[in-house]
């Protein structure tokens, strides 16, 4: 607050919070975004500090010389906020748990997920960079497997959901040994319960654990998918190349 011998309230100091790019910051009241983090050295300011108040010498004037009032100080936005991190790749990982999303992405890249023959091996985002021709290369996250409901929150839920939000291709991977059409709408609907929008997205999709099959069995499999669709293995590398050059044509059209 402003007072007399012409004092002035001190500065306060800026809180400056770094976050991972991605980051997005809602009201911890009704969910409104409030704003987000994308670019690298982005700068935003979340709450206004206070307004410092003017002590009395600030209102002197030539007929007044010694006012006897000042103004207070008006005290800084304070509200509760929450901190959610939408992971930025170029693909994001799409599948039930146990499909080799983590088998995929270190296959193809030089992260090294948790990998298991068990659901929920993976219980966060892993990125790796997948390198391409020419020095060039591509962010690919591996991400929570989806359950049925998971739309409403079930397994992991929204914690896998909304990190696919920001993807620029989605790669469902759907083992060989599942039934694969049917496995497809399960993850389809899921995806357009949440967000109708990501359907919109880029898709390809790959049939993981093809080393299991026969040439001959492959040729015989039944498909009604209407995406681009590439059979693969993680463990053989069998069509991991077709799949990169199919990622980079979509990213680059």
């Amino acid at each position: 607050n402003g007072s007399g011998a012409k004092k002035h309230g001190k500065d306060g100091n800026d809180i400056i919070i770094n976050v991972p790019l991605g980051t997005v910051v809602k009201s911890a009241e009704d969910e409104k975004l409030l704003l987000e983090v994308i670019n690298d050295g982005d700068e935003k300011v979340l709450m206004k500090g206070g307004q410092g108040g003017l002590g009395n010498f600030h209102f002197k004037t030539s007929t007044n010389q010694a006012p006897q009032y000042s103004q207070p100080g008006k005290k800084g936005v304070e509200n509760w906020v929450t901190l959610e991190l939408k992971v930025l790749a170029d693909v994001g990982l799409v599948g039930f748990p146990n499909a080799g999303k983590s088998t995929l992405l270190s296959s193809i890249s030089e992260a090294k997920p948790k990998i298991g023959d068990y659901p929920f091996t993976t219980i966060k985002p892993n990125l790796g960079v997948v390198s391409f021709k020419d020095d060039k290369s591509f962010i690919m996250a591996d991400i929570p497997g989806i359950i049925e409901g998971a739309s409403e929150g079930k397994g992991l839920g929204f914690r896998f959901l909304r990190h696919i939000e920001r993807n620029s291709i989605l790669l469902f991977l759907i083992p060989i040994t599942s039934k694969i059409n049917k496995e497809f709408k399960m993850l389809r609907k899921e995806l357009n319960k949440y967000n109708k929008e990501l359907m919109e997205k880029d898709i390809i999709i790959a049939i993981s654990k093809s080393d299991l099959k026969t040439t001959e069995e492959i040729k015989k499999i039944g498909l009604d998918l209407k995406y681009e669709t590439v059979f693969i293995s993680s463990i053989t590398n069998y069509n991991l190349d077709k799949l990169k050059n199919l990622i980079w044509k979509k990213l680059n059209k």
